[in-house]
Protein backbone atom coordinates (compact mmCIF):
# COMPACT_ATOMS: atom_id res chain seq x y z
CA UNK A 1 0.00 0.00 0.00
CA UNK A 2 1.33 3.73 -0.91
CA UNK A 3 0.47 6.20 1.88
CA UNK A 4 -0.57 9.36 0.71
CA UNK A 5 -0.25 12.76 2.26
CA UNK A 6 -4.15 13.19 1.50
CA UNK A 7 -5.79 10.17 2.63
CA UNK A 8 -8.20 10.40 5.13
CA UNK A 9 -7.52 8.33 7.83
CA UNK A 10 -7.61 7.34 11.81
CA UNK A 11 -5.77 5.93 14.46
CA UNK A 12 -6.30 3.28 16.70
CA UNK A 13 -4.00 2.02 19.95
CA UNK A 14 -5.08 -0.76 22.51
CA UNK A 15 -1.74 -0.25 25.05
CA UNK A 16 -1.69 -2.99 27.50
CA UNK A 17 0.43 -3.43 30.12
CA UNK A 18 2.27 -6.65 28.17
CA UNK A 19 1.50 -5.13 24.63
CA UNK A 20 0.31 -2.46 22.34
CA UNK A 21 -1.44 -3.10 19.05
CA UNK A 22 -1.14 0.02 16.72
CA UNK A 23 -3.85 0.45 13.75
CA UNK A 24 -3.95 3.04 10.78
CA UNK A 25 -7.28 2.61 8.95
CA UNK A 26 -8.65 4.71 5.95
CA UNK A 27 -11.79 6.24 6.16
CA UNK A 28 -15.24 5.51 4.13
CA UNK A 29 -17.87 7.69 4.66
CA UNK A 30 -16.88 8.15 7.85
CA UNK A 31 -15.94 4.87 8.90
CA UNK A 32 -12.87 2.92 9.57
CA UNK A 33 -13.02 0.95 6.33
CA UNK A 34 -9.82 -0.78 5.60
CA UNK A 35 -6.03 -0.95 7.21
CA UNK A 36 -3.33 0.85 6.05
CA UNK A 37 -0.78 -0.19 8.53
CA UNK A 38 -0.96 -2.43 12.33
CA UNK A 39 1.82 -3.60 14.09
CA UNK A 40 2.19 -4.74 17.78
CA UNK A 41 4.77 -3.68 19.65
CA UNK A 42 6.14 -4.84 23.36
CA UNK A 43 5.07 -2.22 25.47
CA UNK A 44 8.03 -3.09 27.95
CA UNK A 45 10.44 -2.36 25.26
CA UNK A 46 9.77 1.36 24.62
CA UNK A 47 10.66 4.46 26.50
CA UNK A 48 7.31 5.81 26.07
CA UNK A 49 4.11 5.63 23.59
CA UNK A 50 5.02 8.80 21.77
CA UNK A 51 8.44 7.17 20.69
CA UNK A 52 6.55 3.78 19.20
CA UNK A 53 3.89 6.23 17.77
CA UNK A 54 6.33 8.35 15.63
CA UNK A 55 7.78 5.02 14.59
CA UNK A 56 4.78 3.74 13.15
CA UNK A 57 3.61 6.37 11.58
CA UNK A 58 6.91 7.41 9.69
CA UNK A 59 6.30 7.67 5.83
CA UNK A 60 2.18 7.16 6.86
CA UNK A 61 -0.30 9.69 6.22
CA UNK A 62 -1.34 12.33 9.23
CA UNK A 63 -4.49 10.45 10.89
CA UNK A 64 -7.27 13.06 11.40
CA UNK A 65 -7.93 11.89 14.83
CA UNK A 66 -6.49 8.92 16.87
CA UNK A 67 -7.68 7.34 20.01
CA UNK A 68 -5.68 5.52 22.31
CA UNK A 69 -7.33 2.96 24.53
CA UNK A 70 -5.00 2.22 28.09
CA UNK A 71 -5.09 -0.44 30.41
CA UNK A 72 -5.58 2.72 33.63
CA UNK A 73 -8.23 4.82 34.79
CA UNK A 74 -8.78 8.03 32.33
CA UNK A 75 -9.04 10.85 34.99
CA UNK A 76 -7.35 13.31 32.62
CA UNK A 77 -5.12 13.61 29.35
CA UNK A 78 -1.79 12.12 31.35
CA UNK A 79 -1.65 9.09 33.00
CA UNK A 80 0.24 5.85 33.93
CA UNK A 81 -0.72 2.37 33.01
CA UNK A 82 -2.32 0.27 35.98
CA UNK A 83 0.49 -2.89 35.56
CA UNK A 84 3.74 -1.07 34.19
CA UNK A 85 5.57 2.37 34.85
CA UNK A 86 4.45 3.79 31.20
CA UNK A 87 3.28 7.55 31.09
CA UNK A 88 0.38 7.80 28.70
CA UNK A 89 0.47 11.93 27.74
CA UNK A 90 -2.09 13.13 25.23
CA UNK A 91 -0.88 16.50 25.01
CA UNK A 92 2.33 15.12 24.31
CA UNK A 93 1.48 13.12 21.48
CA UNK A 94 -0.72 15.24 19.53
CA UNK A 95 2.16 17.74 19.74
CA UNK A 96 5.19 15.77 19.11
CA UNK A 97 3.26 13.20 16.40
CA UNK A 98 1.50 16.51 14.60
CA UNK A 99 -1.73 14.37 15.41
CA UNK A 100 -5.07 17.10 15.25
CA UNK A 101 -6.81 15.20 18.30
CA UNK A 102 -6.03 12.70 20.68
CA UNK A 103 -8.56 10.58 22.26
CA UNK A 104 -7.46 8.92 25.71
CA UNK A 105 -10.40 5.61 26.68
CA UNK A 106 -10.10 3.11 29.04
CA UNK A 107 -8.99 0.11 27.28
CA UNK A 108 -12.22 -1.97 28.20
CA UNK A 109 -14.45 0.81 26.97
CA UNK A 110 -12.59 0.41 23.21
CA UNK A 111 -13.80 -3.29 23.82
CA UNK A 112 -17.46 -2.28 24.51
CA UNK A 113 -17.31 -0.08 21.36
CA UNK A 114 -15.85 -2.90 19.60
CA UNK A 115 -18.52 -5.27 20.70
CA UNK A 116 -20.71 -3.41 17.91
CA UNK A 117 -18.52 -3.95 14.92
CA UNK A 118 -17.65 -8.12 15.53
CA UNK A 119 -19.55 -10.19 13.15
CA UNK A 120 -21.22 -13.51 14.44
CA UNK A 121 -18.52 -15.46 13.13
CA UNK A 122 -16.07 -13.47 16.17
CA UNK A 123 -18.47 -14.77 18.95
CA UNK A 124 -18.49 -17.73 20.54
CA UNK A 125 -21.87 -18.40 22.06
CA UNK A 126 -21.89 -20.36 25.86
CA UNK A 127 -25.26 -19.37 26.36
CA UNK A 128 -27.66 -18.59 24.13
CA UNK A 129 -29.78 -16.62 26.45
CA UNK A 130 -33.14 -14.53 25.80
CA UNK A 131 -30.86 -10.88 24.64
CA UNK A 132 -33.38 -8.12 24.58
CA UNK A 133 -32.87 -5.28 22.11
CA UNK A 134 -30.90 -2.22 23.47
CA UNK A 135 -30.83 -3.99 26.88
CA UNK A 136 -27.64 -2.88 29.06
CA UNK A 137 -24.38 -5.27 28.33
CA UNK A 138 -21.67 -6.03 30.52
CA UNK A 139 -18.12 -6.89 28.75
CA UNK A 140 -14.77 -8.21 31.30
CA UNK A 141 -11.89 -9.64 30.50
CA UNK A 142 -8.93 -11.03 31.97
CA UNK A 143 -5.14 -10.23 30.71
CA UNK A 144 -2.66 -8.56 32.19
CA UNK A 145 -5.11 -7.21 34.15
CA UNK A 146 -9.10 -7.61 34.99
CA UNK A 147 -11.00 -5.10 32.72
CA UNK A 148 -14.78 -4.42 33.17
CA UNK A 149 -16.98 -2.01 31.41
CA UNK A 150 -20.89 -1.86 31.44
CA UNK A 151 -22.81 -0.77 27.69
CA UNK A 152 -25.77 1.28 27.83
CA UNK A 153 -28.02 2.02 25.33
CA UNK A 154 -27.56 6.21 24.09
CA UNK A 155 -30.38 6.05 20.98
CA UNK A 156 -28.05 5.22 17.68
CA UNK A 157 -25.72 3.08 19.20
CA UNK A 158 -24.31 2.03 22.69
CA UNK A 159 -22.56 4.49 25.49
CA UNK A 160 -19.93 2.38 26.91
CA UNK A 161 -19.63 3.35 30.88
CA UNK A 162 -15.66 2.69 32.37
CA UNK A 163 -15.77 0.25 35.27
CA UNK A 164 -12.39 -0.36 37.56
CA UNK A 165 -15.34 -3.75 38.87
CA UNK A 166 -11.84 -5.86 38.69
CA UNK A 167 -10.48 -4.42 42.09
CA UNK A 168 -13.32 -5.06 44.22
CA UNK A 169 -12.79 -7.73 46.88
CA UNK A 170 -12.69 -11.29 45.66
CA UNK A 171 -15.81 -13.35 47.37
CA UNK A 172 -15.05 -16.80 47.60
CA UNK A 173 -17.84 -19.02 47.12
CA UNK A 174 -16.62 -22.58 48.85
CA UNK A 175 -14.07 -24.03 50.93
CA UNK A 176 -11.39 -24.23 48.62
CA UNK A 177 -11.46 -20.74 47.58
CA UNK A 178 -12.19 -19.73 51.22
CA UNK A 179 -8.35 -20.81 51.36
CA UNK A 180 -7.27 -19.15 48.09
CA UNK A 181 -8.45 -15.94 49.76
CA UNK A 182 -6.10 -16.97 52.64
CA UNK A 183 -3.24 -17.71 50.78
CA UNK A 184 -3.58 -14.55 48.91
CA UNK A 185 -4.51 -12.34 51.85
CA UNK A 186 -0.84 -13.96 53.21
CA UNK A 187 0.81 -12.10 49.92
CA UNK A 188 -1.26 -8.89 49.13
CA UNK A 189 -3.41 -7.85 52.13
CA UNK A 190 -6.32 -6.51 49.91
CA UNK A 191 -7.32 -9.54 47.23
CA UNK A 192 -9.36 -8.24 44.45
CA UNK A 193 -10.78 -10.54 41.70
CA UNK A 194 -8.00 -9.17 39.76
CA UNK A 195 -5.48 -10.71 41.64
CA UNK A 196 -7.01 -13.90 40.29
CA UNK A 197 -8.76 -13.28 37.22
CA UNK A 198 -5.36 -12.31 35.17
CA UNK A 199 -1.76 -13.80 33.74
CA UNK A 200 -0.23 -13.64 37.06
CA UNK A 201 -3.63 -14.66 39.40
CA UNK A 202 -3.53 -18.20 37.30
CA UNK A 203 0.03 -18.40 38.41
CA UNK A 204 -0.86 -17.46 41.95
CA UNK A 205 -4.01 -20.31 41.67
CA UNK A 206 -1.44 -22.69 40.19
CA UNK A 207 0.90 -21.90 43.40
CA UNK A 208 -1.74 -22.46 46.18
CA UNK A 209 -2.94 -25.89 44.57
CA UNK A 210 0.78 -26.89 44.11
CA UNK A 211 1.75 -26.33 48.24
CA UNK A 212 -1.42 -28.52 48.86
CA UNK A 213 -0.76 -31.40 46.13
CA UNK A 214 2.80 -33.04 43.94
CA UNK A 215 4.04 -31.34 41.51
CA UNK A 216 6.89 -32.02 39.72
CA UNK A 217 10.11 -29.69 39.23
CA UNK A 218 9.67 -29.38 36.00
CA UNK A 219 6.36 -28.11 35.76
CA UNK A 220 7.46 -25.90 38.92
CA UNK A 221 10.41 -24.69 36.61
CA UNK A 222 8.00 -24.00 33.41
CA UNK A 223 5.70 -21.91 35.25
CA UNK A 224 8.45 -19.87 37.11
CA UNK A 225 9.58 -19.49 33.73
CA UNK A 226 6.55 -19.03 31.76
CA UNK A 227 3.92 -18.21 34.21
CA UNK A 228 0.33 -18.69 33.04
CA UNK A 229 1.24 -19.90 29.50
CA UNK A 230 2.83 -22.98 31.50
CA UNK A 231 0.12 -23.66 33.49
CA UNK A 232 -2.74 -23.54 30.27
CA UNK A 233 -0.09 -26.26 28.26
CA UNK A 234 -0.03 -28.38 31.22
CA UNK A 235 -3.62 -28.79 31.84
CA UNK A 236 -4.71 -28.41 28.18
CA UNK A 237 -1.68 -30.48 25.90
CA UNK A 238 -0.16 -32.35 29.27
CA UNK A 239 -3.40 -33.32 30.99
CA UNK A 240 -1.86 -32.40 34.72
CA UNK A 241 -3.73 -32.76 37.27
CA UNK A 242 -2.41 -29.99 39.04
CA UNK A 243 -2.74 -27.60 36.08
CA UNK A 244 -6.37 -28.82 35.44
CA UNK A 245 -7.29 -28.40 39.13
CA UNK A 246 -5.79 -25.03 38.74
CA UNK A 247 -7.67 -24.10 35.41
CA UNK A 248 -11.26 -25.41 36.55
CA UNK A 249 -10.81 -23.18 39.54
CA UNK A 250 -9.93 -19.72 37.97
CA UNK A 251 -12.74 -20.50 35.01
CA UNK A 252 -15.45 -20.99 38.25
CA UNK A 253 -14.16 -17.77 39.71
CA UNK A 254 -14.41 -16.13 36.30
CA UNK A 255 -17.96 -17.13 35.90
CA UNK A 256 -18.89 -16.14 39.62
CA UNK A 257 -17.25 -12.71 38.82
CA UNK A 258 -19.14 -12.48 35.48
CA UNK A 259 -22.76 -13.13 37.09
CA UNK A 260 -22.22 -10.38 39.55
CA UNK A 261 -21.08 -7.75 36.78
CA UNK A 262 -24.31 -9.04 34.85
CA UNK A 263 -26.23 -8.76 38.06
CA UNK A 264 -25.03 -5.33 38.48
CA UNK A 265 -25.83 -3.80 35.01
CA UNK A 266 -28.96 -6.39 34.47
CA UNK A 267 -27.32 -7.27 31.21
CA UNK A 268 -30.13 -8.85 29.47
CA UNK A 269 -28.23 -7.39 26.40
CA UNK A 270 -25.68 -9.85 26.49
CA UNK A 271 -22.23 -10.46 28.52
CA UNK A 272 -19.10 -10.62 26.55
CA UNK A 273 -15.75 -12.36 27.82
CA UNK A 274 -12.87 -10.70 25.93
CA UNK A 275 -9.39 -10.39 27.40
CA UNK A 276 -6.46 -11.80 26.48
CA UNK A 277 -7.11 -15.29 27.99
CA UNK A 278 -10.42 -15.98 27.00
CA UNK A 279 -9.98 -16.66 23.41
CA UNK A 280 -6.64 -18.90 24.08
CA UNK A 281 -9.51 -20.98 26.72
CA UNK A 282 -12.57 -20.70 24.55
CA UNK A 283 -13.00 -24.66 24.17
CA UNK A 284 -12.28 -25.27 28.19
CA UNK A 285 -15.09 -22.23 29.14
CA UNK A 286 -17.21 -24.60 27.42
CA UNK A 287 -16.32 -27.54 29.43
CA UNK A 288 -15.79 -25.94 32.76
CA UNK A 289 -17.81 -25.04 35.70
CA UNK A 290 -17.88 -21.19 34.06
CA UNK A 291 -21.73 -21.06 33.35
CA UNK A 292 -22.91 -22.87 36.69
CA UNK A 293 -20.22 -20.19 38.90
CA UNK A 294 -22.33 -17.66 36.51
CA UNK A 295 -25.95 -18.87 36.96
CA UNK A 296 -25.30 -19.55 40.87
CA UNK A 297 -27.08 -16.50 42.25
CA UNK A 298 -29.85 -18.15 44.52
CA UNK A 299 -33.38 -16.38 43.35
CA UNK A 300 -31.33 -14.81 40.54
CA UNK A 301 -30.74 -18.41 39.30
CA UNK A 302 -33.19 -18.31 36.42
CA UNK A 303 -32.50 -14.36 35.39
CA UNK A 304 -28.98 -15.32 34.75
CA UNK A 305 -30.24 -18.04 32.65
CA UNK A 306 -31.53 -16.11 30.31
CA UNK A 307 -28.56 -13.63 29.46
CA UNK A 308 -26.78 -14.28 26.29
CA UNK A 309 -23.06 -15.34 27.59
CA UNK A 310 -20.62 -14.49 24.39
CA UNK A 311 -16.86 -15.09 24.32
CA UNK A 312 -14.90 -13.08 21.92
CA UNK A 313 -12.63 -14.56 19.52
CA UNK A 314 -11.40 -11.57 18.39
CA UNK A 315 -8.20 -10.28 20.35
CA UNK A 316 -8.35 -6.86 18.56
CA UNK A 317 -11.22 -6.17 19.46
CA UNK A 318 -10.04 -3.55 21.76
CA UNK A 319 -8.33 -1.68 18.33
CA UNK A 320 -11.64 -2.19 16.72
CA UNK A 321 -13.33 -0.48 19.05
CA UNK A 322 -10.44 2.47 19.24
CA UNK A 323 -10.87 3.04 15.84
CA UNK A 324 -14.83 3.33 15.93
CA UNK A 325 -14.38 6.17 18.49
CA UNK A 326 -11.70 7.97 16.41
CA UNK A 327 -13.73 7.56 13.48
CA UNK A 328 -17.01 9.78 15.85
CA UNK A 329 -14.73 12.21 16.61
CA UNK A 330 -13.84 13.10 13.09
CA UNK A 331 -17.59 12.96 12.20
CA UNK A 332 -19.19 13.97 15.06
CA UNK A 333 -16.54 15.95 17.20
CA UNK A 334 -19.17 16.30 19.99
CA UNK A 335 -20.15 13.12 20.33
CA UNK A 336 -17.15 11.68 21.60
Amino acid sequence: MTPSDSLPCVLAADVGGSKTLLRLAALDDGRPARTLNEARFDSRAWPSLTAMIQHFLAGWPRPYAACLAVAAPVESRRLELTNLALTVDADEIETACGLPQVILINDFVAVGHGIEALKPSDLLTLQAGQEKPHAPRAVLGAGTGLGEAILVWAGDHYQVLPSEGGHVDFAPTDEEQIGLLRFLMARHGHVSYERILSGAGLVAVFEYLADRWPVSPGLRKAVAEAGAAAVSRAALDDGDAVANQALELFLRIYGAQAGNLALTAWAAGGVYLAGGIAPRLAQRFALSGFLAAFRAKGRYRDALARFPVHLVLRPDVGVMGALQVAARAVSRPSST
